[in-house]
């Protein structure tokens, strides 16, 4: 009996890690569409991914891609990005570090949050984005 508790408790102790892990998955997808479409030139695609608190400070499509055509460069076209620290600040929040090599052959750091939306998406609540040359993960 104390054996089938043990497995018992270990298993639901499993389980918060396990729903974390979905939760940063889908936060990882989300920064990666919008990565995508805006390598694809698909504003449309892009702006999907962005937030209702974004969409309301950018109201059109064409608003938002100008803000971070201008703003954000490195993000707008990295040559390439990977995933670095990721933390989940409750269950709906997450920030991840996005590390980019941005057009101009330089390293930047990008930090989303995201926010878990009522149909179960994470969509991008904002972005900051720095120059460095040493980054970590």
């Amino acid at each position: 009996m104390r054996i089938v508790l043990a497995a018992v408790l270990c298993l639901l102790s499993a389980l918060p890690a396990a729903a974390g892990e979905a939760e940063v998955r889908s936060a990882q997808s989300a920064i990666d569409g919008q990565l995508k479409a805006f390598l694809a030139n698909d504003g449309p695609a892009a702006y999907g991914y962005a937030a209702p608190n974004i969409k309301r400070i950018f109201p059109t499509v064409e608003a938002f891609m100008g803000m971070v055509t201008n703003g954000y460069p490195p993000v707008r076209r990295p040559k390439t990005y990977s995933f670095g620290k990721v933390e989940e600040m409750s269950p709906t929040s997450i920030i991840q570090q996005v590390l980019i090599l941005g057009p101009d052959g330089k390293e930047y750091e990008a930090v989303y949050t995201l926010e878990l939306q009522a149909d179960g998406t994470h969509k991008i609540t904002g972005c900051s984005l720095r120059a460095s040359n040493a980054l970590s993960t």
